[in-house]
């Protein structure tokens, strides 16, 4: 194997190093496996330590514009200090278990538009660190993201887009400082009440916390805010329920509300929100999603209405959700091996 890329930190005469994933396609949850290979360069060499980290992009509110930034937000050591001789091949193996909180990069082998992930691969000598490029790694959803993905699908949401925000969403604990929102436009039969929704899978190792985000633009959702609706689901629950129709449930239940919000007003606005007990088991998100207080309309220019995801990414007619193939993820996909079962665990 030629080695792709030469330590250009510490000048000519270098060490070389190429990182190999085992397989690129993974899960939340599960570990990513492979390693990295070094080369000595033309003199010996003290390293400090040899490191891997996750890369994604998000999007990131500034004073004047909103910005995008690349950050590293999960590292793993792959090794401590070692001599490096010159021209010497060592080979150091490594296994990063992916966040619970990963966002999803891809679906049915199609990449979702806005979303990259990357592995880098971190070498320092002499207490400078040279930070290697992105080997691209593909996160798949886990089973139970998957199917509430595929209902959105089969009531008729066209995909806008996918992001990542940065910041928190309020009430809910999270390791990480994003949030992803798989944005859709809204289906015909909702089209009345809702323009768009924007979703949002904030997973840990029992379930899913689901957060829904209803375009205040529809006209229904009064006082200049969005409306939001929570529910938490179980991974246990992924095979054993009928997705749309939980989901049709969420959706109807949150104009149900709005306009029952409505007629105990007289019509008026009365801060924009929906009255405590919105939502399944979690009330409601308050005016604090996210980092500024939500109010996600600076989305609407990076995306084109109508480019539902099947013309995006040329998906099968009459596919599942978001116009990709029909048909589950082959396991063959991932190939974990007797390793699977106990990183699911």
């Amino acid at each position: 194997m030629v080695f792709k890329k030469m330590l250009g930190a510490f000048g000519v005469g270098a060490p070389a190093v190429d990182t190999v994933l085992s397989n690129p396609n993974t899960r939340p949850g599960l570990p990513l496996a492979g390693q990295v290979n070094l080369t000595g360069g033309s003199h010996d060499v003290e390293i400090d330590h040899v490191s891997v980290g996750l890369v994604t992009r998000i999007e990131i509110d500034g004073a004047e514009e909103d910005y995008d930034s690349f950050v590293e937000f999960h590292q793993q050591g792959v090794s401590g200090g070692l001599h490096l001789r010159e021209g010497q091949q060592l080979v150091l193996p490594f296994q990063i278990v992916m966040p619970w909180e990963t966002p999803v990069t891809d679906l049915y082998g199609q990449r979702l538009p806005g979303m990259t992930m990357g592995l880098r691969t971190e070498v320092s000598i002499r207490s400078t660190a040279d930070k290697g490029d992105l080997d691209p790694v593909y996160v798949y959803p886990l089973p139970v993201q998957e199917r509430i993905l595929e209902a959105f699908g089969a009531l008729g949401f066209p995909f806008k887009g996918a992001d990542l925000e940065h910041g928190q969403i309020y009430g809910l604990h999270q390791s990480l400082p994003f949030y992803q929102e798989i944005e859709f436009f809204a289906a015909p039969q909702y089209a009345h009440g809702i323009s768009e929704v924007e979703l949002t899978l904030v997973t840990d190792p029992h379930g899913v916390h689901v957060v829904l985000e209803f375009d205040k633009r529809a006209g229904l959702f009064t006082g200049g805010h969005d409306s939001y609706g929570r529910y938490r689901i179980d991974h246990t629950e992924a095979e054993h329920t009928d997705w749309s129709r939980v989901v049709d449930g969420w959706l109807r239940e949150a104009l149900e509300q709005h306009h029952a919000h409505r007629g105990s007003l007289g019509g008026h606005a009365a801060g924009g929100y929906p009255p405590p007990g919105y939502g399944h088991d979690h009330g409601y998100a308050t005016p604090a999603y996210g980092h500024h207080g939500g109010g996600h309309g600076h989305h609407e220019e990076h995306h084109d209405r109508g480019s539902g995801m099947g013309g995006v990414l040329a998906g099968a007619a009459g596919g599942a959700a978001l116009g990709f193939g029909a048909g589950m993820i082959a396991d063959e996909v991932f190939d974990f091996g007797g390793d699977e079962e106990e990183a699911e665990e």
